[in-house]
């Protein structure tokens, strides 16, 4: 893993600016959002978060704004702290940060797996409205599966994790622990 900008110590990481806990939901991105906003425009910004998971796409947003934020205030550093729990939705959002900028605390574990999809398909009319019904959701399924892999990219850019190896082990909800993501390169380093 090459490495730009200094590795930071846990005294670094005394004050977050940005702490969230729970369900990733529209709650959580209007206090994430908030709380961005009010964040120094310069320096260390530390991103703290533990989550059992949630809405990947809220999560997406939140990385968005990161990566937006991130651009527009080139002087300020946004790092990202993953305490405890980062599963799902929580790996999603520490996609959007340079591996560099991820950290976690000892003993956090990281939990990546596939999108989940609960859907009933009710056919009924004209044959030629079933096919199409059933195409919008195969559609559906596979720009799900796109994004889900845009995102898997961004997450083992510069790991030694192979695209093989998340495909294979994601649909089995694949667990680290915070050292084993740190020695495949997923994470600067355990705190």
């Amino acid at each position: 893993m090459l490495m730009t900008a200094p590795m930071l110590t846990p005294k670094d990481f005394e004050f977050p600016a940005i702490m969230l806990s729970g369900v990733v939901d529209h709650g959580m991105y209007l206090h994430f959002k908030n709380c961005l906003s009010t964040a120094p425009q310069q320096g260390l910004v530390v991103v703290e978060i533990s989550t059992l998971g949630g809405d990947p796409e809220i999560a997406r947003m939140m990385g968005e704004d990161i990566r937006f934020h991130s651009d527009l205030y080139p002087e300020r550093r946004l790092v990202f702290l993953g305490k405890t729990a980062v599963y799902s939705a929580g790996a999603t959002f520490m996609s959007f940060f340079a591996t560099e900028n991820r950290y976690l605390t000892r003993g956090t574990r990281l939990m990546i797996h596939e999108r989940l999809i609960t859907k009933n398909i009710h056919l009924e009319g004209p044959l030629s409205t079933c096919i199409a019904t059933l195409k919008a959701s195969l559609h559906e399924i596979e720009a799900s599966i796109a994004i889900q892999n845009e995102g898997f990219a961004n997450l083992i850019l510069g790991s030694q994790v192979t695209m093989e190896e998340v495909l294979q082990r994601a649909p089995e909800n694949w667990y680290l622990e915070a050292n084993e993501a740190a020695a495949l390169g997923l994470v600067a380093t355990v705190l």
